[in-house]
């Protein structure tokens, strides 16, 4: 069990690094408590018509995995830097597995994906090759979509109640997006057991990477590049990261 030490908003900006010239990587703290309804924390906002979503309406990233950051680039990184919108303490957020779901205050979450860096995030960042190395260190903190609307506040406790039978952490599931095909597989069986898991966020990214034809590292650090990732269900609506 672990607990939220940041709420965190911001507001989409015109900027020179973005991809689409807009962003809302920003996210800064709020104080006291926010309502978290079904497309996400009311005041925050995604940049460009893929951000964001029902699937991804909130990003949690835990404060460990932070530090562990600040360490490797020997810099201090404040709440909120990478864009998320709740900093946990005391709770693997990595750690977390598809379509397990959270009792985070008033609301109920559910994991839907794992967070791949963007050209947006490696121009907010200012750090050569940041996308290659955020995925490829398998911290990629944790995409959820909402299940019950409530309000969060700093302090409050994060419980896991549920978890699936099959279990793919967030951490392994960025494999299947870098075309590690034994992953995808894996999601997929899991996927057709679990029927209240919606799939979509997870295969957008997987589909999303393959078709542009980019390049990642599998587990043997070989370079692979994707060329089928299999079809995008059609229920569900899915939008891409809070950039």
């Amino acid at each position: 069990m672990g607990r939220i030490v940041s709420i965190n908003t911001g507001p989409c900006v015109s900027s020179d690094f973005a991809r689409r010239g807009k962003t809302a990587i920003e996210k800064l703290p709020v104080e006291g408590g926010i309502r978290v309804t079904k497309l996400g924390l009311e005041g925050d906002e995604q940049a460009a018509d893929f951000h964001g979503g029902e699937l991804q309406a909130v990003y949690a990233y835990a404060r460990e995995d932070l530090d562990w950051w600040s360490e490797q680039l020997r810099t201090p990184l404040r709440d909120g830097v990478f864009g998320e919108n709740i900093d946990l303490a005391g709770f693997d957020a990595c750690g977390a597995v598809l379509a397990e779901k959270w009792q985070v205050g008033e609301t109920l979450l559910q994991v839907t994906a794992p967070r791949m860096a963007c050209g947006t995030f490696g121009g907010w960042m200012k750090q050569p090759g940041w996308a290659k190395r955020f995925n490829n260190a398998r911290r990629p903190g944790v995409y959820l979509r909402v299940l019950e609307e409530g309000r969060i506040a700093p302090g409050d406790r994060v419980e896991r109640v549920w978890r699936p039978a099959k279990q793919i952490t967030v951490a392994e599931a960025v494999g299947a997006i870098l075309d590690e095909q034994d992953v995808l597989r894996r999601i997929i069986e899991m996927a057709d057991e679990e029927p209240t898991w919606d799939r979509s966020a997870m295969m957008f990214h997987v589909s999303n990477r393959t078709r542009s034809g980019a390049k990642g590292q599998g587990a043997t650090g070989q370079d692979t590049t994707g060329h089928t990732a299999g079809r995008l269900p059609a229920t569900g609506h899915v939008e891409g990261p809070h950039a």
